[in-house]
């Protein structure tokens, strides 16, 4: 399978997760309103935050699948990136608004027991996006999408704010009135600590940062090819879930220009089949005795 129809296949996850989350937040917001549930309202606005985050996500996996062209030689591949990052900055400015409202709601006293309804709808959001994450972090893996694989990250969180608005709504039937309020609160701080793992990710990303252990794992590898002499350097960038890996080697001086492009060859199939990499620009330098 190709990386476009990989990508293709990666914008089956982003549509379900926008579908679960359109209708998940609809359910959440009417039965909050009715309810009166802090904890609920803010997994429900969550999820619009989540709509338009997977909406981003889409369009970048759109647009990844494009060709290189005159201007983008090495293709389109960092548009997942920069969806990514895109959705960070919607979740965390959601993340803040419903900190604001529930510290304002908690500091005025406007607290009162939800009804139960409110904590099995909750409970039933949270058993649905653990399915959802379940789906997508296996099409992530399966596709090496990295926009996808912040998709599923953000379903797992997601399943997890309804689970502790759950609770909350349970302690507020108990009487604790403020265990409410106190899981939106919760809620809050989950929706930016998601927002920050992925803007963090996608910024590392695109001032291309690169795993290290990777580097020396790539490095290890062909060092073992026999007429490597010495491997001078490794560097590595990430377009999307591609590898874009630079290599310099020494070999033996004496050896023909056929002979060094044969080498060449022998470390990219190396490369694709030991570590998936399908790029690598590798430059030889003669090896002094």
């Amino acid at each position: 399978m190709t990386h476009s129809e990989n990508l293709k296949k990666g914008e089956k996850g982003a549509w379900i997760s926008i579908f679960a989350y359109l209708i998940l937040s609809i359910i959440k917001l009417l039965v909050a309103h009715f309810g009166n549930s802090t904890a609920l309202r803010a997994d429900g606005l969550n999820n619009i935050t989540d709509v338009i985050a997977s909406i981003a996500v889409l369009i970048g996996l759109k647009i990844s699948r494009k060709p290189a062209d005159n201007d983008h030689h090495y293709g389109h591949y960092r548009a997942e990136t920069v969806a990514s990052l895109f959705a960070a900055f919607i979740m965390v400015s959601v993340g803040i608004q419903v900190i604001y409202d529930t510290i304002r709601k908690l500091w005025l006293g406007e607290v009162s027991q939800p009804d139960m309804l409110t904590a099995w709808t909750a409970l039933g959001a949270a058993i649905i996006m653990f399915g959802v994450y379940k789906y997508n972090a296996n099409l992530a893996k399966k596709v090496g999408s990295s926009a996808l694989h912040a998709v599923a990250h953000d379903n797992k969180s997601d399943a997890f704010v309804s689970l502790g608005a759950f609770v909350g709504i349970i302690g507020a039937q108990l009487g604790l009135y403020w265990f409410d309020p106190i899981a939106g609160l919760i809620v809050g701080f989950i929706i930016c600590k998601t927002a920050w793992d992925i803007f963090k990710d996608s910024t590392h990303t695109l001032t291309d940062g690169f795993d290290e252990k990777f580097l020396l794992k790539i490095k290890k590898s062909i060092t073992k090819v026999d007429e490597v002499k010495k491997v001078k350097d490794v560097k590595g960038r990430v377009h999307g879930n591609q590898s874009f890996i630079d290599i310099v080697i020494l070999v033996d001086s004496d050896l023909t220009v056929k002979e060094s492009h044969d080498i060449t060859i022998h470390i990219e199939k190396l490369l694709e089949e030991k570590h998936n990499i399908h790029y690598a620009h590798i430059h030889i330098e003669p090896f002094q005795k």
